[in-house]
């Protein structure tokens, strides 16, 4: 994730691709949308599936969509953001949305995630046919 808040960040600070979307939009059309604004490019062309609906902690769903394709992270060109910062000084700046993007494997995915995340982790695991770590495993 990027802005002020998540610099030098790594453990439990990165995040899919996601955004809100309203009441009667559909939702593919909208992680489409959100993709290219936080990633700098359309989704690549792929077969994509809705992998699911996935609670957070602060109580909003996100609906994650995914599928096999090749993508280049280094290429992301995230969209901005203005904040006041630091705050009470008036300034306001300009910041990614999304300040970094890589591949990475499971166990090392599992611990940058948001915690509210992993489930979507799992679920994919669980797709492409890997069984999940048990509670003793997960960290």
């Amino acid at each position: 994730m990027g802005g002020p808040f998540w610099a030098n960040k790594e453990a439990r600070a990165w995040s899919v691709p996601k955004g809100e979307y309203s009441p009667g939009e559909e939702p593919w059309l909208a992680a489409q949308r959100e993709f290219a604004e936080e990633m700098g490019s359309p989704p690549p062309p792929a077969d994509y599936f809705r992998l699911g609906d996935f609670k957070q902690p602060s109580g909003k769903v996100i609906t994650v969509f995914a599928a096999e394709s090749d993508f280049t992270p280094e290429e992301i060109r995230s969209n901005t953001f203005p904040l006041e910062w630091p705050k009470g000084s008036g300034r306001i700046q300009q910041f990614p949305e999304i300040d970094r993007a890589a591949w990475t494997a499971e166990a090392e995915a599992r611990a940058l995630l948001v915690r509210g995340q992993v489930p979507v982790l799992d679920a994919l695991l669980t797709r492409l046919g890997s069984r999940p770590p048990g509670p003793a495993e997960a960290g």
